[in-house]
């Protein structure tokens, strides 16, 4: 039933009884059965002319699964095992109008860096690694709107407060998938953040790790992206956007 499942997926058309017994090396008799019993389910649905494709029950299932999903307990694995790589502070934060909000933490332990964003807290989009992620995959005139509603606020003397600055910092983060805040939000504190996908290749939310700017490694940036990658395709995001 699986290999069959697999095979209907790979198939961009409705396939025939021949094509997908060969495709599974199942003998036609067998799979014309499990179709059959398939069929009756809904998993699969039999075409006019004797072709087979995936049935609704299959979206219905899906639908469940995904509302049942909670982002947070897919991402903490992962923040965890980061976060016993690097030993620096781990963090999970979503958009909420013009806000990223952080949604989990994990803590360093050992910074002597006040945090002003923990678990619930919020803070603009163009401070944050986080949120400057969201900011890059909005359009022009959305940024330009954003500046315009927020005025840009600044927290620290190298927080982007222009929309000239901002939008050249997101530029950036749109050719490297990665964004970074270097003293923005905290004096002293630097974060890389990499954007969660979702099964539609749409932003859903975003990890970042920060820690004080002495300690702060370089290959971070590589293990952010990793773990976020492998949170995006925890949620069903497969590299392409609907």
């Amino acid at each position: 039933m699986m290999s069959l499942l697999d095979a209907l997926a790979n198939s961009s058309e409705s396939a025939s009884l021949k094509q997908l017994a060969n495709a599974t090396e199942l003998h036609p008799s067998t799979a014309h059965r499990i179709l059959a019993a398939m069929t009756n389910a809904r998993f699969v649905e039999r075409q006019d002319a004797g072709t087979y494709r995936l049935g609704i029950r299959l979206l219905e299932l899906g639908a469940i699964v995904k509302s049942r999903i909670s982002l947070r307990e897919v991402a903490l694995p992962f923040m965890q095992e980061l976060h016993e790589q690097i030993g620096e502070a781990i963090n999970l934060g979503a958009r909420h109008d013009d806000e990223i909000v952080y949604l989990e933490r994990t803590s360093s332990g050992r910074s002597l860096v006040r945090v002003v964003y923990l678990v619930g807290g919020r803070a603009p989009l163009h401070l944050t690694s986080l949120g400057k992620l969201f900011l890059a995959a909005d359009g022009p005139q959305k940024i330009r709107e954003y500046a315009k509603r927020t005025g840009l606020p600044g927290k620290t003397p190298h927080s982007l407060t222009t929309l000239a600055t901002l939008e050249k910092e997101l530029d950036k983060v749109r050719r490297h998938d990665i964004a970074y805040d270097v003293e923005e939000a905290e004096i002293g504190l630097k974060c890389v953040a990499a954007p969660i996908r979702d099964d539609e290749g749409q932003i859903i939310a975003a990890l970042s790790v920060s820690a004080p700017v002495d300690r702060h490694d370089p290959d971070w940036a590589k293990q952010v992206k990793k773990t976020a990658d492998a949170v995006s395709q925890a949620l069903g995001y497969t590299g392409l956007k609907k």
